[in-house]
């Protein structure tokens, strides 16, 4: 190649089974104390966003066992399910339920 002339890289083919394959990564699986779940939250806190706040809440609600919390927030699982899932618009009262019952 001569200098000054661009390097045209050829396509890469990628694996998508062996993509596929690769764990997910999941932060539920990473919050393991009190502490970790308060910086997790804080985060989203910061962020001055609703929506992401109630994703942050879904996550720490996984961690903690979505079928043990919706007892103690006083909802049913399906009902909190759809509290937190990603393209909802749950009440303050519902969001407040859940943080409650997480402690």
């Amino acid at each position: 190649m001569k200098t000054g002339e661009k390097a045209i890289a050829a396509p890469v083919a990628f694996d998508m089974d062996a993509i596929n394959a690769l764990p997910r990564f999941d932060a539920a699986d990473h919050l393991d104390s009190d502490e970790e779940i308060t910086a997790y939250l804080n985060v989203y806190l910061d962020e001055e966003d609703v929506t992401m706040f109630v994703h942050g809440l879904s996550t720490v609600a996984r961690a903690r066992a979505k079928t043990s919390i919706a007892p103690s927030a006083g909802v049913n699982y399906d009902a909190l399910y759809n509290t937190l899932r990603e393209e909802s618009a749950p009440r303050l009262a519902t969001v407040m339920q859940v943080m409650k019952s997480l402690g």
